[in-house]
């Protein structure tokens, strides 16, 4: 390594393409050259090592190296640290040191990304991890009629799961997300559009999978929401995944064809005054930073780029304008809120929690460490334990602080977390669900 930037930099970071379209990305060699020249920095830090299972794989793959370095740890290993990372972003947004601008340019996950699309160029991806990650697909045939009913006894039974653990290799023990088909309907709204801060007080609701075939009444209280805060509302109706499954899975092109269909709505509502916000942070997330790294020069990515919120940034803008409704019929009472790692990277600081607090007799304690979830990380066989012992500090600290209820941004991460407390109730209300109870509406 250099020896002349180890003081790290203290300039705020940026984040540099996403050159997935250049065949040196796919080049093996290439890429194992780059890991190994990041997996070097990072065996001389190691302030990531409590972040996730990459960092402790990695560094145990080099203690038990002959001279404990990484010149002695085979490069066929390094796929097993690949396996453990699941693009969280935490590294790179908190701890980090050495992350452009420093001249070492040290960008792990978007190194675990290239390591994780050359694989599946190699055609290395499981089926159960492409089924996975086939959100749409699974989705549309689940959540219908009497279909959803067979898919969620089953997914209840233990023998089934068993049978799904043989076949697919998704853990017994895992919880699985429920299937129904969103119902929801925007009523039309006769008041007039008030502009706040960058918000134009018209929003489309970009329901997302998980919003359209898992939990539908997350969708369902956001409209609400807005409504009650007289913004005006439409819902997108036939847009694809955001592509961040696939993301992680490594298949950048499937990313590009999903991005292909549904820039063109959004760029089209975007025009006609209309902000987008998704309930699901990970979407979010995809929009406001994968897919303008993706496609730089692309100018709907950008504008999309611009113009997407989080439920609760939004709100917080409208409030600093006065215009946030706060006829708040009941109180929360004590709240543990998890900040989901997808939201946290987002940089916009804890608005679920600030909005939250505006309640009155409303105690919000914030939880900034990771869930461990991921989507799919925690319902594989493999990585089931792996995912227990993440998000174990976070179910300590859960029980430790009593509160009346808890909650996260992100309903996956808090169905794990209440997995590990061993709660009967393994969907809680999210933070949107919860500020409509707060309305009382």
């Amino acid at each position: 390594m250099p020896s002349d930037h180890r003081e790290g930099s203290l300039e705020a970071p940026i984040r540099l393409p996403i050159l997935w379209q250049n065949d040196e990305f796919y080049d093996q060699d290439a890429c194992d050259k780059e890991l190994a020249r990041v997996f070097d920095i990072c065996h001389g830090c190691r302030r990531c090592v409590n972040l996730c299972d990459a960092f402790p794989t990695l560094f145990d793959l080099i203690d038990e190296s002959p001279t404990m370095e990484l010149s002695d740890v085979p490069r066929t290993d390094y796929g097993k640290v690949v396996d453990q990372c699941y693009l969280c972003d935490l590294c790179y947004q908190t701890k980090c040191p050495y992350v452009p601008p420093h001249p070492w340019q040290v960008d792990f996950p978007h190194l675990m990304l290239r390591a994780k699309a050359i694989a599946f160029k190699k055609k290395k991806s499981s089926l159960r991890d492409k089924m996975l990650s086939a959100t749409d697909t699974v989705g549309r045939f689940a959540s219908m009629p009497v279909v959803n009913l067979l898919v969620n006894t089953a997914n209840r039974k233990s023998f089934f799961r068993i049978l799904l653990d043989k076949i697919l290799h998704v853990h017994p023990k895992a919880p699985l997300p429920p299937y129904r088909r969103s119902k929801t309907v925007m009523e039309p709204s006769l008041v007039d559009p008030v502009d706040a801060g960058p918000t134009q007080g018209k929003v489309a609701i970009f329901a997302t999978c998980y919003g359209q075939y898992n939990r539908p009444e997350i969708v369902d209280d956001l409209a609400t929401i807005l409504q009650h805060n007289g913004i005006i509302i439409k819902q997108f109706s036939s847009l694809r995944c955001c592509g961040m499954p696939k993301l992680e899975l490594g298949d950048l092109e499937t990313v590009a064809q999903n991005m292909e269909h549904n820039i063109q709505p959004m760029v089209e509502m975007i025009e006609e005054g209309y902000d987008i916000i998704s309930p699901i942070p990970s979407c979010v997330l995809m929009f406001k930073q994968e897919l303008p790294l993706m496609f730089p020069d692309h100018h709907g990515v950008q504008q999309v780029r611009k113009h997407i919120y989080d439920p609760f940034e939004y709100l917080m803008h409208r409030h600093k304008s006065g215009l946030l409704n706060t006829d708040f019929k009941q109180s929360l009472g004590h709240i543990v809120y998890q900040v989901a790692c997808h939201q946290r990277v987002q940089n916009i600081g804890t608005k679920t929690r600030d909005v939250l607090s505006i309640v009155p007799d409303t105690q919000v304690e914030v939880i900034e460490r990771c869930s461990g979830h991921d989507g799919t990380y925690a319902v594989k066989r493999e990585t089931y334990e792996k995912a227990a012992k993440i998000v174990r500090p976070v179910v300590r600290m859960t029980r430790e602080k009593k509160a009346d209820r808890y909650t996260s941004d992100c309903p996956m991460a808090a169905t794990h977390i209440a997995h590990h407390l061993g709660s009967d109730n393994l969907h809680p209300a999210t933070p949107i669900t919860l500020l409509r109870q707060a309305y009382g509406i």
